[in-house]
């Protein structure tokens, strides 16, 4: 289910968009899917840090917010993801690196990546001699014929702290690349997921989870109904020490 939206806050996190997406890029782009996927594809390079950022296919075809905003048309979302990626490469939009040549250091040598298509970028590209395609095509291999994402793809932590809890600040953005550094993509996953059901929507209590099953084992380790009271209490005061964060300021 989507979420209402009820308009932007105070101090919301601004992401930088190169301005020919508003005049010439904009006249072409005449697909939704393919407006939706430059979009997001923008915003996940952005969270990336490095000289390349590139964003592989399987985050795309992941990532929840392209598949919530995609649903319920004839194609499956995946495969309206797949097409607005093909239609971004033709636009020129993105670049497109097959998989087997990625030199990627965020990036696994199967993937295949998209690169947003910035002088910077060519210019890098081209000094590195790695290879880029001008042509995506999805259809070649039926990686999405209305199937689930594999089991095994997990939505990274920005999109799972959007989500579930809120905007993301810039102190926030490096608390989560922090975290994501840290744990395991499972655990982190899990950890939301018992924050959420147990109406504790914040980030020093998702911490607490792992810290502990880090420590303890996860089997052993998780944040239970009859753990001591104060344990919570210690982990978000260390959270809070270590990222220097006032006792009333939530995370």
């Amino acid at each position: 289910m989507i979420m209402q939206f009820t308009g932007f806050v105070r101090g919301t996190r601004a992401t930088a968009l190169p301005d020919p997406l508003f005049g010439l890029l904009l006249e072409q782009i005449q697909d939704l899917a393919e407006l939706k996927v430059v979009l997001r594809g923008v915003w996940l390079r952005n969270l990336k840090k490095g000289a390349f950022r590139p964003v592989c296919l399987q985050e795309f075809l992941s990532d929840p917010v392209l598949l919530r905003g995609l649903a319920g048309g004839e194609a499956s979302p995946e495969q309206q993801i797949l097409r607005g990626l093909a239609l971004a490469v033709q636009h020129q939009v993105f670049l497109y690196c097959p998989a087997g040549v990625s030199q990627f250091p965020a990036a696994n040598a199967h993937d295949e990546c998209f690169l947003l298509n910035t002088q910077e970028d060519r210019e890098a590209l081209a000094q590195q001699g790695m290879k880029v395609s001008a042509d995506f095509q999805p259809e070649v291999k039926s990686r999405a014929s209305g199937a689930e994402p594999p089991a095994a793809v997990r939505p990274n932590i920005f999109a799972l702290y959007e989500d579930n809890i809120g905007t993301i600040g810039p102190l926030v953005a490096g608390q989560l690349t922090a975290v994501e550094e840290e744990y395991p993509a499972g655990w982190i996953a899990e950890a939301f997921d018992i924050a959420v059901a147990r109406n504790a929507r914040n980030l020093a209590y998702i911490e607490a989870i792992l810290r502990r099953w880090d420590a303890e084992g996860k089997d052993h380790g998780e944040l239970g109904r009859h753990s001591p009271p104060d344990n919570y209490q210690k982990h978000l005061k260390d959270y809070q020490r270590r990222w220097g964060i006032s006792a009333d300021q939530g995370a």
